[in-house]
């Protein structure tokens, strides 16, 4: 995949269509400026985010190496009956193991993934954050926020781990 990253991105988007609720994700990312998106802007920002989320995450997969992806036995009680998560670990070809926790969101009688924490890092709010601070470097203006997004999660960052 590493010569032919484009399919894998395929396999990634159709694997990733049934199991993430991208509309909920954007939704989240945007944040505070959602309400005063117009339905447009904020689909238009839920296919960028889709796209640049799958972009990263097909790259990661191309170059992070790991032996072993394992869900834990003991997950914790949910708080909620419509929200719960799945906590697992990633085994690096180093035995680094990196905590993985996805949240999940129960939809139309479909649970879907609504965030992922790698490592202590929350990739929603790291990513609502660079929203957050686009909006203020753009003086508020949400089309070159959506025109400009490139969210950045580097590989180190994770591997350090720590609060996003």
């Amino acid at each position: 995949f590493s010569e032919n990253l484009s399919e894998l991105e395929s396999l990634v988007d159709d694997s990733l269509n049934d199991v993430a609720d991208f509309r909920y994700i954007g939704a989240s990312v945007m944040g505070r400026y959602f309400r005063n998106a117009s339905p447009a802007q904020r689909s238009r920002f839920v296919d960028t985010f889709r796209q640049t989320l799958i972009d990263t995450y097909a790259k990661g997969l191309v170059t992070f190496e790991y032996k072993e992806v394992r869900v834990l036995d003991n997950q914790s009680a949910s708080r909620y009956d419509d929200q719960d998560s799945v906590e697992m670990e990633v085994v690096a070809t180093d035995g680094t193991i990196y905590p993985v926790n996805y949240t999940l969101r129960k939809s139309n009688g479909q649970w879907r993934v609504v965030n992922v924490i790698v490592n202590g890092i929350n990739l929603g709010l790291t990513f609502r954050n660079q929203f957050d601070q686009s909006m203020r470097d753009n003086d508020r203006d949400i089309e070159a926020v959506i025109n400009n997004w490139a969210p950045e999660v580097g590989t180190d960052e994770l591997e350090k781990g720590g609060d996003a």
